[in-house]
Formats: structure tokens, C-alpha cells, sequence
């Protein structure tokens, strides 16, 4: 049998690496990234295995692509954002808009390409809980300047507020995005009807609203690292002889 060489395969299939991309997005988005195998990638394009490797190397590879085509974008649009919510005057004001650059971008082109949109969001998610060495280092890679950017413009909104505090906060935040475009039928469903999960401009008001009121909570009253050395261990319950209430 004559095997076409990858060279061949993409002479005759100009699209072939917009296919391979969108196979694996599917799939990893569905099963996760170490679940999946570059034969599963091919199969799902119709390609075979050489033409994935010729034209992204390694399954890494192809998942930092994935991350790329869809974040450049995305974080492009938070900077402008970003760099337009710092100029503004009024501080409350001020905070919604840098939240607002944060969240918008995620939803307003949740519908093509280079945007985002359910799927990506999904495998988002599931990159980030699989947790595997590759997957945090594109992610880092992909989101930590933005996301240093965004917590910096926080902080310099509410510098009474411990920047370690701002970065747990940001980081609820985006678990309630990745929620907010996975499963936007929950609203819908236990709102009975008032409210529409599907509706992006609604979902984006209460995000920054929510989020908001998050940020500008009164800072935790930590003891210091001497105090908690020095304060007992409390005893167990299964010790203590009394169950939870």
C-alpha cells in the first residue's frame, strides 16, 4: 500500500491543520489532554499520525497553539481594556471597569474563532483541574501577564487591601467565569425562568457586581506568623467526644 507523505496530504487538504486543531480541541476539552493520544487527534481529522506531528511537532505543541489562537485575542482586548478602566477618575468607577476589562472580552467573542466560547472555556477548565506539568506551564505562559496586570490594577484601586488577599479573590473570580459560560443553564433553571444564563450581557453585570463587592470586602484579620506558632492546636472533633452540627 502507498502511504502519502504528510507533504502530500497537505497539498491535497489545505485545511488540514485548521482540522487537526479543531480535533483536538474538541477532544481535549471532552477528555482532558494526558487522556489523549495523537493517534485519537488523527483519527478525529481524518488525517494520520505523521501529518499531526509534521505540522505541530509534539501533542504540547498543539495544545500551546490551541491556547494561542484563542488568548492572543482575548488578552490583546483585556489590556486595551485595562489601560482605559486605570484612566478613569472615580474610584468605585474605576474598579468595575477594571473588572469589566477583565470579564468582557471572555464573553463578547464567545462566538467565533479566536475568541473563546464554551468549548475553550470547558477545556479551560479541565486543563487547569488535570494540573499536569505541561498544562500549568501553557496556561502560565498563556495568562500570567494579564492576570499580573489585572491584580496590579486592583491593588493599586484598593492598596489597603493585601495584594495576597486580591489574588485569591481574582482567583474565585475566574473559577465563577469558567461556571458562568460552561453551564449557563443552571440560571436559567433554578432562577425558574426570572433569569436567563444564556443572556451574555446580564451574566457579564452580575460577574462585576459580584465581583466588586468580593474585592472591596474588609481585608482577613491573619495573625502573624509568631502568633500562629504560638496559639495550640485545636482538638479534633472524632477527639473531642462532640459531632459537627
Amino acid at each position: 500500500m502507498v502511504r502519502k507523505s504528510a507533504d502530500g496530504e497537505r497539498s491535497r487538504k489545505p485545511n488540514m491543520r485548521e482540522a487537526i486543531l479543531f480535533a483536538a480541541e474538541e477532544l481535549f476539552s471532552t477528555k482532558g489532554f494526558s487522556a489523549v493520544t495523537v493517534r485519537d487527534i488523527a483519527q478525529a481529522a481524518g488525517a494520520n499520525p505523521g501529518s499531526v506531528t509534521y505540522h505541530f511537532k509534539t501533542k504540547d505543541e498543539l495544545l500551546l497553539e490551541i491556547y494561542r489562537r484563542h488568548c492572543k485575542p482575548m488578552n490583546l482586548r483585556r489590556a486595551e481594556l485595562l489601560a482605559a478602566a486605570k484612566r478613569v477618575r472615580d474610584l468605585q468607577d474605576r474598579l468595575e471597569a477594571i473588572v469589566r476589562a477583565y470579564v468582557l472580552p471572555a464573553f463578547s467573542s464567545g462566538s467565533d474563532l479566536t475568541g473563546g466560547g464554551a468549548r475553550f472555556t470547558r477545556l479551560r477548565a479541565i486543563m487547569s483541574a488535570e494540573g499536569n506539568e505541561v498544562t500549568r506551564r501553557i496556561i502560565a505562559q498563556t495568562f500570567d501577564d494579564t492576570s499580573h496586570a489585572f491584580i496590579d490594577a486592583v491593588h493599586d484601586s484598593l492598596p489597603h487591601i493585601p495584594r495576597a488577599e486580591i489574588v485569591w479573590r481574582s482567583h474565585f473570580l475566574l473559577g465563577a467565569l469558567y461556571y458562568t459560560l460552561v453551564t449557563p443553564e443552571r440560571v436559567s433553571r433554578l432562577s425558574r425562568g426570572d433569569s436567563d444564563g444564556a443572556d451574555a450581557g446580564d451574566a457579564i453585570e452580575q460577574l462585576v457586581k459580584a465581583t466588586v463587592a468580593s474585592l472591596q470586602a474588609p481585608a482577613l484579620d491573619r495573625a502573624t506568623p509568631s502568633q500562629r506558632r504560638s496559639t495550640p492546636p485545636t482538638k479534633s472533633l472524632a477527639g473531642s467526644g462532640h459531632a459537627p452540627k
